[in-house]
Parts: C-alpha cells; structure tokens; sequence
C-alpha cells in the first residue's frame, strides 16, 4: 500500500509541475506581456518602465523559476488589475466555485445512481433504451445553450429561482443542474455496467440462494462492488466541474474561480490566470489520486 501511495504522489506532482509549466510558456506565447499591460496607447518609454517594474526584462528562464518557486510556497504573485495578492482573490472566490461544484455533482450521483441501478435491472428494456438515450442527449447538450434555456424558462417565466448571483442556496440550483447534466451520463453508464456484472457474480446467485430480498441484494452487496469504479469517476467529473464552471459561472453571473479567470483574460492579468490555472489543475490531481487511495482500500486487488 505505501508503494502504491508513493507512485501515485509522485505521477501528481510531475503533473503539477507539466501544468506550471505550460502555464507560463502559454501566456507568454500570447504576446509581449508588458504591452499588453501598458495598453494600446503606450509609448516605448511607457512600455520600458512597465518590463522594468514587473521584472519582464529578465531571461525568461529566470522569471519561470522565480514564479515556479514563489508558487510552492503559495504566493502567486500579485494582480496586476486588482492590485492585490493572487491568493488572496482565489481564497476569496474558491468557496462559491466548490459550493457550484459539489452541487453539481450530488444532483448528479443523486440522478445517475438510480437511473443506473433501474437501467441494470431491467436491461435491454424499453426503460433502459430510454435511459441510454438520456444519457447520451446529456453529454451532447452544450452546457452553456442549457443554462440559458434554464434561465429563461425557471427564471424568467415561471420566477421559480433566480437567475444570477450568490446570495442563497436557490442561486445554485439551476447552475448545479448544468454541470450535473455534463456527468449524469458517464456516472449512470457505469453504474449500469458496474451493476450488471456484479448480478452476474457468484456471490449474487449464493445471496440469492440464502433466500435474502432483492432490495439487499442490490443495495449491499451488488451496489458495494459496482461503486467502486463510480467512485473514482466521480472524483475525475468533480475536477472536470470545478475547471468547466468558468463558462457557467459567467452565464449565471456567479463571481467565483472562473468569473475571476474570464475577467482576468479580459483585463491581460496574467498572473492571476497563470495562478487560476495551477489552482485548478492541482485541485483535479488531488482528487484523482484521491480516487485511487479510495478505489486501493475498496478494492485489495488494485493495491
């Protein structure tokens, strides 16, 4: 087990470090940094003491390795439009962008669990044509075209929740449900498959001999194994949540991780991207390596 964790801490941080660096070599690839922070109508004076105050002057080597060494230590630098630490702004959003994402994919697992164990149940069924088709309309469904449709319908016509902002729960309830349909069809496939291979086990027919109800068969002993691939998929959309609510945080006006990435492009404040980007990339590989601890004590033999 402790090898195991090794290897996995180890394939973690060599991501980590890949995403820091094309982090910094794409933003530098985007342009000369220094104009785009002095502005269109700049002169070349203007444009030398903007290099000079932000350190731009120096190989680029150096300034990856200054940043890269400032990260570790969590200091991300400073804004260059907010004026304030980076770290400071992504404590500050984080809570709302988790809030969306851990809403997101409990509508989800709340959904694609039943539909999932219904769908194995009764396969090559009607009910389980129609939940494939469901569920492959959900992972076609543009994520972006679905929360406007939300808006307009629950929002705008009926009042029945708002449509922007953070200020109660009900604000999260309709972007949950967005990026809950961009998991919904991944987590209720493999609950099926996972469901109907475990009815088809050896322990399932002896369960079955003991005379124990359906009801325990599929909750206790079925579901318990069928899960265990569930659960690390679930880790993976959760990272894929909290990277993809950049566009569904600027649908719904929610000023979190990913409004504050959106602003910043907007604004050329590139080190609070570079910053958003590494956040994010190494909250996704915390939770996939997560996943695989969770999976290694569920399953001895991944281990």
């Amino acid at each position: 087990m402790l090898q195991f964790i090794v290897r996995r801490v180890i394939v973690a941080l060599l991501v980590a470090a890949t995403v820091m660096t094309l982090a910094f070599i794409l933003t530098r690839l985007s342009g000369d940094l220094a104009v785009s922070i002095a502005g269109p109508n700049a002169t070349q004076e203007d444009i030398e003491l903007v290099r000079k105050a932000y350190g731009l002057d120096r190989p680029v080597t150096t300034q990856f390795f200054d940043w890269a060494g400032r990260a570790i230590t969590g200091d991300l630098g400073e804004s260059y439009f907010f004026k304030t630490r980076v770290s400071s702004l992504i404590a500050e959003r984080m809570p709302i962008t988790i809030t969306l994402g851990l809403t997101g994919l409990i509508i989800a697992l709340l959904v694609s669990l039943p539909l999932g164990i219904l769908a194995a149940v009764r396969e090559n069924t009607a009910f389980d044509r129609v939940v494939q088709m469901v569920a492959l309309l959900g992972q076609a469904m543009p994520s972006f075209w679905l929360g406007l449709i939300l808006m307009i319908t629950f929002g705008l016509q009926l009042g029945w929740l708002p449509i922007s902002g953070t200020g109660s729960w009900q604000h999260y309830v309709m972007p949950g449900i967005v990026l809950a349909f961009s998991a919904i069809p991944a987590l209720t496939r493999l609950t099926r498959a996972g469901m109907i291979q475990a009815m088809g086990s050896d322990y399932i027919r002896t369960a079955r001999a003991k005379g124990l109800s359906r009801a325990s068969i599929l909750l206790k002993h079925a579901l318990r194994n069928a899960a265990i691939p569930v659960v690390a998929i679930a880790a993976v959309q959760l990272g894929f949540m909290l990277g993809g609510s950049i566009v569904i945080e600027q649908v719904f006006a929610l000023h979190g991780v990913g409004f504050l990435a959106w602003e910043s492009i907007g604004k050329n404040d590139f080190p609070v991207v570079q910053a958003v980007v590494l956040v994010l990339a190494v909250i996704y590989v915390a939770l996939t390596m997560l996943a695989d601890l969770m999976n290694a004590v569920l399953d001895p033999r991944l281990r």
